[in-house]
């Protein structure tokens, strides 16, 4: 299978191109066009080799997801002209990642192994093992880097710089509460537990809104819910439907992202893997079939079904 791992497009009426870790988001004329790559990321760095069907999978469980949430708050998100495309609203973005956590595990497991018990401002239960669940879901923020590590931080803190006001926080954390209760509700009926995820928003006409994607395997940690209760009783590890798989693997083979690292080689046997584990994830989670896209020429189709999309709004 083929798979598109950098973009070069230039569409009639385009103002500019951001190039982010996985996404490449095109402005053309009054929208944005978020075009998902099969780049896959890890430690905040990109991984040398591309995973095939893993945009198209992205792509396509966030517009799931935004569809079926929108009467929680209003998000970014207009047309999906192509398996890889989503066009919608130009925001301006709120630079916090809104991280919610149902269970102790990912980053928080690590910190609270280290003997942390604040993070990010919330006070974590003593006595907790990992991936136990939390006694009501936390959020636990994050700076939006440009370049390099996202970083914790408190509600005071955002509060303190002045990242956004006290009044904008708390639509963001009703948001981000109500979008977790929703995709937990949904986890749940496709016999999966979602674990922690994260959020993104930005402003519209004064108006905060959804951006990005949500509840995929990029942003979200999902268990199996089956078996969930015996695993956790005799200290097992939770079968789990997420990116942490890529994660241990890179550390098994010594890299965690830090300075002087070696980014390792990825056996093509690996890459199948992952995108076997990423179309397991889309199927366990909408319920759907994957149907894979034409991968003849992606970059072809995904020009021909943009530039289509906008002539039918000239």
């Amino acid at each position: 299978m083929q798979s598109i791992r950098d973009t070069h497009f230039q569409f009639p009426g385009q103002q500019g191109i951001y190039n982010g870790k996985v996404r490449d988001v095109y402005f053309v004329k009054d929208k944005l066009v978020s075009i998902a790559s099969d780049r896959i990321s890890a430690f905040d760095h990109i991984l040398p080799k591309p995973i095939p069907c893993k945009g198209q999978v992205l792509n396509q469980i966030a517009a799931y997801f935004l569809a079926a949430t929108k009467d929680i708050c209003p998000n970014w998100l207009e047309a999906t002209p192509d398996p890889n495309v989503s066009v919608g609203i130009k925001c301006d973005p709120i630079r916090l990642e809104m991280v919610v956590r149902g269970y102790l595990a990912g980053h928080a497991a690590r910190e609270y192994k280290a003997g942390k018990r604040i993070l990010c401002g919330v006070v974590l239960p003593e006595g907790m093992k990992e991936n136990d669940k939390f006694p009501t879901p936390i959020i636990t923020p994050a700076t939006k880097a440009e370049e390099g590590h996202d970083e914790d931080i408190s509600k005071e803190e955002i509060l303190k710089r002045n990242i956004v006001s006290p009044e904008t926080w708390a639509t963001l954390e009703k948001y981000a509460l109500g979008l977790f209760a929703r995709g937990t509700e949904m986890a749940l009926k496709q016999g999966l537990i979602l674990v922690d995820t994260k959020y993104e928003f930005g402003i519209h006409n004064n108006e905060v809104y959804l951006i990005d994607e949500i509840h995929t395997p990029d942003s979200s940690r999902y268990f199996y819910a089956e078996g969930y209760a015996d695993r956790q009783a005799k200290g097992e590890p939770q079968q789990q439907l997420s990116k942490e798989f890529v994660r241990e693997w890179l550390m098994e083979q010594g890299f965690q992202g830090k300075d002087n690292q070696q980014m390792p080689f990825m056996p093509d046997e690996f890459v199948n893997v992952i995108t076997a584990r990423y179309i397991e994830l889309y199927e366990r989670v909408t319920g759907k079939t994957f149907v894979p896209a034409n991968t003849d020429n992606i970059t072809q189709r995904i020009e021909d079904n943009v530039k289509q999309y906008f002539a039918t709004l000239a």
